[in-house]
């Protein structure tokens, strides 16, 4: 097999394994939201714990991320976390008690972090290894597909598959999604060099600086998981749109696949910093968008400008995390990982809570606005603070 073959597989492993433990095991709860509420009585405050609960488990798989150098070790646990997706897609059709629900959204938050951060890690190090370009673009399109995958599977089975008929045909998806990405991914290798001999060092950034990345991921993170998990909910909300949501959920996810490979190409010319902070500005606009303007133009063009900058700033951040580490790529991922997880928690169940007490969850439109006006403002001044990083070395 040629290099470029071997490329491909390795990179089509990383897309199939995204799009199991992200777009099914993880965000399909979120265009089945509203069919869970009405078939299954699952309760506005009682949904946004769930999604809370979810974040939880890929905050700790974040952690565990953190922890691990043995490459052969971060090997094994995302292949684990292959099955574990399938299982806790599985556990959603099984039953209406909340505590299994609560027990499945954990883990599939678990098997999120082994396919995001430990699955990116380790083709990150491969690309390195084998003199491919560093970066993730086309791995991490493999959200957006996964996202967009889900919502159209919901769409077309809603039409004649109850909530927990769907969940076990996503179970079987699931099984089928498994089998390249366990099987493309070649097995780890522990040296420091590269195939042609060059060593492998890690070059992180000042202190400040990294602090400064952590906190706009951050804030990032509240702007991404609020809108990815309950736009569905607010535009059906929206009056003359119900029903509309799950086509918006859709855009969003077909828009995210390309875009990741398009920011890429965007952060060559002008720069990772300069392309996080541009990203933030149009991700803004997408957010607020259906709260300003009604209609089903708006919301969804509001989605493109989401769904077309959200992993845009997922894949250059964790990009830069891991060049910055190329012998242990998935370790500094998952401290920036640790940051957005936080956020992913809090976001969901103040949303969920602003919910129950205002009868909606567009307030937590105008917090993920928020959110990442901050973040534009912080992707800014780290320019700065990078220049003159670089004139006092």
């Amino acid at each position: 097999m040629s290099e470029h073959q071997q490329r491909i597989k390795v990179l089509s492993a990383g897309i199939f394994s995204l799009i199991l433990v992200l777009g099914i095991a993880r965000f399909a709860y979120t265009p089945l939201l509203p069919l869970m509420q009405h078939q299954a009585g699952l309760g506005v405050a009682a949904a946004g714990w769930l999604a809370a609960i979810n974040y939880a488990g890929y905050l700790s798989g974040a952690i565990l991320a953190t922890l691990i150098s043995d490459m052969v070790l971060k090997d094994r646990l995302y292949r684990i976390g292959m099955i574990t997706a399938i299982v806790s897609t599985a556990m959603m059709g099984m039953t209406t008690d909340f505590t299994i629900w609560a027990v499945s959204r954990f883990v599939a938050g678990l098997s999120s972090a082994a396919g995001l951060l430990l699955g990116s890690g380790l083709i990150l190090n491969w690309l390195i290894r084998h003199n491919h370009r560093s970066e993730l673009g086309i791995h991490f399109s493999g959200i957006g597909l996964g996202i967009a995958c889900a919502a159209a599977a919901v769409h077309v089975m809603k039409l004649w598959l109850t909530w927990d008929q769907q969940w076990w045909a996503l179970t079987a998806l699931s099984c089928v999604l498994a089998i390249p990405a366990l099987r493309w991914l070649p097995p780890p290798d522990r040296s420091v060099v590269t195939k042609t001999g060059q060593k492998m060092e890690d070059a992180p950034p000042s202190a400040f600086f990294m602090w400064l990345l952590i906190a706009a991921y951050c804030c990032a993170g509240i702007g991404y998981v609020i809108s990815a998990t309950f736009i569905v909910a607010i535009v059906d909300h929206i009056p003359g749109m119900e029903g509309k949501g799950t086509l918006v959920f859709f855009v969003i996810g077909i828009t995210a696949a390309p875009s990741c490979i398009a920011w890429d190409l965007i952060a060559r010319r002008s720069g990772k910093l300069n392309a996080l902070f541009m990203a933030a500005v149009l991700q803004i606009v997408g957010i607020m968008l259906p709260v300003f303007a009604s209609g089903l133009m708006p919301a969804l063009f509001g989605a493109v400008l989401f769904g077309g900058t959200v992993m845009g700033i997922v894949s250059l951040v964790l990009t830069m995390a891991g060049q910055y580490y190329p012998t242990r790529p998935a370790k500094m991922m998952g401290k920036m990982t640790l940051s957005y997880g936080v956020a992913q928690i809090a976001g969901p169940a103040i949303t969920g809570w602003l919910g129950t007490r205002l009868g909606s969850y567009v307030a937590g439109l105008y917090l993920a606005g928020g959110a990442m006006v901050v973040a534009a403002l912080i992707f800014l001044m780290l320019g700065i603070v990078a220049k003159r990083d670089n004139t006092n070395k």
